[in-house]
């Protein structure tokens, strides 16, 4: 059993599958931070200095012993341009590899090698090699 894992471990899909997660992981931490740090505050500043995250419908107000019940909706709306922003991301990332396989299928591909002489041409070139060296030492 344990082999029969470590030759599923091992085969490539797998492993690029490993690396495609941690860099999207690592990804989704840079476009989180794009959003929550860039992009927030300057919609904010245009919605007249609004910080989504702290946009909320309370249903029933804190009280001495009972803590606010709200629906959070600009946290939702954060994570929606979150969203948005990393599939963009995404399809621009693959646009661009497209775009790249395309020029390399659109290269001309390199002229065929010559066809390999018959064997009829090889035994005509080996009597005409012979001619010449005849030649060669008649004339000497």
């Amino acid at each position: 059993m344990f082999e029969e894992f470590k030759k599923f471990a091992m085969r490539g899909n797998v492993i690029d599958l490993a690396i495609g997660v941690i860099i999207g992981g690592a990804f989704g931490k840079i476009t989180t931070s794009l959003v929550n740090d860039v992009i927030t505050p300057l919609l904010g500043l245009v919605l007249g200095r609004v910080d989504l995250t702290s946009l909320k419908l309370v249903l029933r107000e804190a009280g001495d012993t009972t803590t606010e019940l709200a629906v959070t909706y600009g946290v939702f709306l954060q994570n929606i341009l979150d969203f948005l922003l990393i599939s963009f991301s995404i399809f621009m990332v693959i646009r661009f590899i497209n775009r790249f396989k395309k020029k390399e299928e659109e290269a001309p591909p390199a002229p065929p090698a010559p066809p390999e002489p018959s064997s009829e041409e090889k035994l005509l070139a080996e009597i005409r090699d012979l001619l010449k060296e005849q030649n060669v030492e008649r004339s000497a």
